[in-house]
């Protein structure tokens, strides 16, 4: 097979007119030729860090997606489905993904359960973490979100660590808003990245410690705009990810959509691209062609490089999407789960009235952090209701793993004017995340779920739909594009129902993300992600 075109030399710097020739799916010769068709030849793009799982598709399915915009291979932590099903969930995410020609690349989960203020499905130690970082296709330790472990040298945390460093595999960081000499412990002990920084002087101090920053841009977290100007001086250090991306979004575009952005804030065209395909293939060791003669046959074709439209992707020679059509097979994907919740009542989501203030979880719109707010409840009848003209509504988190009563907050920014919307996508241990404006409709929504054994839902007075996530309750097993047409038609009800969040099940999948301050819900209660311990609801309790 031989492809003409300009080709992109990223480690050279240079665009000349030439032709590929590919044999048994690796480049046999590049060869420099007089003229060339106008398109552009260049290695494909990898998302440096995503969980697979918030697509809510199977691996296979993020793949048939994922190749239309020129994404050939993902460094993916499969931590959401460990703390559902432990090492069962990564190997079947391992196994699920080596069906279709597409190279995923997973990590070792390095916090299951990521706390130990929620009840997660299962637990992943040390001796599970080397049983994992032995598979080929396991390739670093994932995110240490545990940084306080990291500091306070927690003697498992530092076993974990040892392990990947013994096999010679990186070490993942998760530290948002870590600085200093707080930052600089946390990177000698050994971790190499962090996609969790929200302000370029953050960034920029890891930077200088010697630390690899990703730039995430997903669903529901957006740091594009605040960290790109830094790869004009940092370009060696940098590059793009996901973190999480909703089916809808991942329709739409993937890696090359940061490329094109990047390119439209003037930052050069090498840099870009060294950021998007070679810093992660070198990083993680992927064994993903970089378009030299030798490599795997890894690369894309695109119109131009203003517009950064994808034409063409091969995988290992294999031309796996043209046009923007997938031409991927859809596989048969078998089901696991660990769900286990009964059904809800109105009353289990009462909350009693108390004197004082309460603290209400403010969410804020592209970002994982949430800040504590002090409000004056709205009382009737001995209860606490959902104050809707001041759009401070209940939130509830419901054990999916045992019959336990859902602990509950409340929670501004949602916008809902009826209703309730409910999901059990809930970092990081999943359980069901329900945000309404009265209990009889949080019930349903919540009930919904049960049902399905997973999903997302959105209940009105009228009319009740949800997306069913049977696998592991956060994926689905059918095709990837009519996961994501349901998935738009319900994140149109929530929008209708009144919410302004731009992805509103995404954001209430981090709602009980305890690990990011400040506030937030787990099944156990209303933790301060400052402090690291429960609060009360009410402000002045004792």
């Amino acid at each position: 097979m031989t492809i003409s075109g300009q080709i992109i030399d990223i480690h050279n710097h240079r665009i000349f007119s030439g032709e590929v020739i590919v044999k048994d799916g690796r480049i046999k010769e590049i060869r420099e030729i007089e003229t060339a068709p106008d398109q552009y030849i260049l290695p494909g793009f990898i998302d440096a860090h995503v969980h697979v799982e918030s697509s809510m598709l199977v691996p296979s399915e993020f793949a048939r997606l994922a190749v239309v915009h020129g994404t050939v291979g993902t460094i993916s932590d499969p931590h959401e489905i460990g703390n559902v099903l432990g090492i069962e969930g990564v190997e079947y995410m391992i196994d699920n993904g080596n069906k279709v020609p597409f190279k995923f690349y997973f990590g070792a989960p390095s916090c299951v359960p990521a706390t130990p203020f929620e009840t997660a499905g299962a637990e992943i130690n040390a001796e599970d973490v080397k049983y994992l970082l032995e598979k080929k296709e396991v390739v670093y330790l994932a995110e240490m979100m545990n940084w306080p472990g990291v500091l306070n040298r927690d003697e498992e945390v530092y076993e974990k660590i040892a392990i990947a460093k013994k096999l010679n595999k990186p070490v993942d960081g998760h530290a948002p808003g870590l600085k200093g000499d707080d930052a600089k412990r946390y990177i000698e002990a050994g971790i190499s990245t962090d996609h969790e920084c929200f302000t370029a002087e953050e960034a920029l101090d890891k930077l200088k410690n010697g630390m690899k920053i990703l730039i995430r841009e997903g669903s529901a977290a957006k740091n594009f705009e605040a960290l790109i100007d830094l790869m004009n001086d940092h370009s060696s250090q940098m590059m793009f990810c996901s973190d999480d991306k909703h089916p809808d979004n991942l329709e739409e575009g993937h890696i090359n959509q940061l490329v094109k952005r990047a390119l439209e804030k003037g930052i050069d065209l090498f840099k870009a691209l060294r950021a998007a395909c070679v810093n992660p293939v070198e990083h993680y060791n992927m064994n993903v062609g970089l378009l030299r003669v030798g490599d795997p046959a890894d690369f894309i074709v695109v119109d131009d490089i203003q517009a950064f439209k994808v034409n063409q992707t091969y995988i290992d020679g294999e031309l796996v999407a043209k046009e923007g059509k997938t031409l991927i097979n859809a596989v048969e994907n078998s089901i696991i789960n660990n769900f286990k919740a009964s059904k809800t009542k109105a009353v289990d989501f009462k909350v009693a009235a108390k004197p004082g203030q309460i603290r209400v979880i403010e969410a804020e719109d592209g970002q994982l952090i949430t800040k504590e707010l002090l409000a004056s409840p709205l009382e009737e009848k001995d209860e606490i209701k959902s104050d809707v003209d001041n759009d401070i509504l209940k939130m509830a988190v419901i054990n999916r793993y045992e019959n336990k009563p859902p602990a509950m907050a409340f929670i501004k920014n949602v916008g809902l004017k009826q209703g309730a919307i409910a999901s059990s996508v809930g970092h990081d241990s999943h359980n069901i995340i329900v945000v309404g404006v009265d209990d009889e409709s949080m019930a349903k929504a919540a009930n919904l779920i049960i049902k399905a054994k997973g999903g997302v839902s959105a209940v009105t007075d009228g009319e009740q739909d949800i997306v069913p996530l049977p696998v592991a309750g956060i994926m689905s097993p059918n095709d990837g594009y009519e996961v994501a047409k349901a998935y738009k038609s319900i994140d149109k009800m929530a929008k209708d129902m009144g919410s302004t969040l731009e992805s509103p099940f995404m954001t209430l999948s981090f709602m009980a993300l305890l690990v990011i301050p400040e506030l937030k819900l787990s099944d156990k209660g209303l933790f301060d992600g400052q402090k690291f311990e429960f609060v009360d609801i009410f402000s002045e309790a004792s």
